[in-house]
C-alpha cells in the first residue's frame, strides 16, 4: 500500500462530499430553494384579439392582446406562477405618453379581465412612459431633456388609472427622482391605501435591455437614458436610491437587471431587510436562449442556476421570462 496515499486518506475525517452521494441527499442540505411563487411573469399586452405575436429577440416570449394574456395567465397560475406584470403596448403614441392612463388601454382592459377571469392572481403594473411617448424616452421632453417633475405628475396619472383599474401593485420604473412619494400621497388621497409599490429602485443604464425594446417599440429616438437610470458602475448609489424610495413609501424594492447586479442585490437586502425584487431582463434571457439554441449550454440547468444565483443572492421576488419553465422544472 502506498503509505502517502494511506496518510492521506487517514487524515479525512471530515469528507464533505458525503453529502453529495444521490440526488436525494443534495436535496436535504440544499441552502437555496427555488419556489414557483417567487417568480412574476413580465406580459406584453396590446390592441386587438386573438393577437400572440412571438418577439424575435426573444424566443418563447410572445406580445398578447388582452384575451391572449389572460390564457396566459391561467396558464401561469396552473404553473404556480402567481404574480404577472403588465407592459402596455398602445396602438398609437404622442409626446406626453397620454395612452398610459386612458382607462381602455391594453394594460387598464388587462387588469380587468384577469382580475374577472383569474381570481388570487397578483396584477402589477408597470408604470413609465417609455412605450407610449414617440421618442421612446421615460418621460416629458422639454429642451431636449426628460423633465423630472413634469413627467411625475405623468407618472401620477398613470398609477392612478392602474389603480382605479384593480392593479394590486404598482410598479415605477422611470426612475424620476421623488416619484415614489408622488404615488403614494396621490393613491392615498384617492382611497388605494392597499394599492403596493413595487418600485424600480436602482434600475441601471444597462446593455441588457435591447430584446424589450424591440418588444416594447420603446428604444429612444435620441440620445439615451444615462440621464436619470444609473451608471453601473455604482453601488453606494444604489443603496441611496434604495433608502429614498422606502422612506417615500415603497412596500418592495427591486435592482434591474439581476444577473449582472448580484453583488448589489446581496448588498440591498443585507442594508435594509426589506421585501427585494430582481429583474432577470430581456438581455439576459435572450443570451441564454441563443446559447441552448446553438447547442452551447444546457437551457435547463443554466435557467435553473441562474435563478438560484438571484434568489441565493437575496431576491426574494424574480421578474423572470422564465418564470414558468422554471416553475415547471421545480415541480
Amino acid at each position: 500500500m502506498n503509505p502517502v496515499t494511506t496518510h492521506t486518506t487517514l487524515k479525512l475525517t471530515r469528507r464533505l462530499r458525503r453529502l453529495r452521494q444521490s440526488e436525494a441527499m443534495r436535496a436535504m442540505v440544499r441552502e437555496t430553494r427555488l419556489s414557483p411563487d417567487m417568480f412574476m411573469l413580465p406580459l406584453f399586452v396590446c390592441e386587438g384579439e386573438g393577437i400572440r405575436r412571438e418577439v424575435p429577440s426573444m424566443p418563447g416570449v410572445f406580445n398578447l392582446s388582452v384575451d391572449e394574456a389572460v390564457k396566459e395567465v391561467e396558464g401561469a397560475k396552473g404553473d404556480g406562477v402567481t404574480s404577472v406584470i403588465l407592459f402596455g403596448l398602445p396602438d398609437r403614441k404622442d409626446d406626453v405618453g397620454s395612452r398610459a392612463y386612458d382607462p381602455e388601454a391594453p394594460v387598464q382592459a388587462a387588469i380587468r379581465a384577469i382580475k374577472r377571469v383569474v381570481p388570487g392572481v397578483l396584477v402589477v403594473t408597470d408604470v413609465c412612459l417609455c412605450e407610449y411617448t414617440d421618442h421612446g424616452h421615460c418621460g416629458i421632453v422639454i429642451d431636449g431633456e426628460v423633465a423630472n417633475d413634469p413627467t411625475v405628475d405623468q407618472l401620477v396619472r398613470v398609477a392612478v388609472s392602474h389603480a382605479s383599474a384593480g392593479a394590486d401593485i404598482v410598479a415605477p420604473s422611470d426612475m424620476m427622482d421623488g416619484r415614489v412619494g408622488a404615488i403614494r400621497q396621490a393613491l392615498d388621497e384617492r382611497g388605494f391605501q392597499n394599492t403596493a409599490i413595487m418600485t424600480y429602485a436602482a434600475k441601471y443604464c444597462s446593455a441588457f435591455y435591447g430584446p424589450f425594446r424591440d418588444a416594447a417599440a420603446s428604444a429612444p429616438a435620441f440620445g439615451d437614458r444615462r440621464s436619470h437610470q444609473m451608471d453601473p458602475a455604482n453601488t453606494d448609489e444604489a443603496l441611496r436610491e434604495v433608502a429614498q424610495d422606502i422612506e417615500e413609501g415603497a412596500d418592495i424594492v427591486m435592482v434591474k437587471p439581476a444577473a449582472t447586479y448580484l453583488d448589489v442585490i446581496r448588498r440591498v437586502k443585507d442594508t435594509f431587510h426589506y421585501p427585494t425584487a430582481a429583474y432577470h431582463v430581456s438581455g439576459e434571457y435572450a443570451m441564454l436562449k441563443a446559447a441552448a439554441r446553438n447547442g452551447w449550454i444546457d437551457e435547463r440547468r443554466a435557467m435553473l442556476e441562474t435563478l438560484t444565483s438571484i434568489h441565493r443572492a437575496g431576491a426574494d421576488i424574480i421578474l423572470t421570462y422564465f418564470a414558468r419553465d422554471a416553475a415547471r422544472a421545480i415541480a
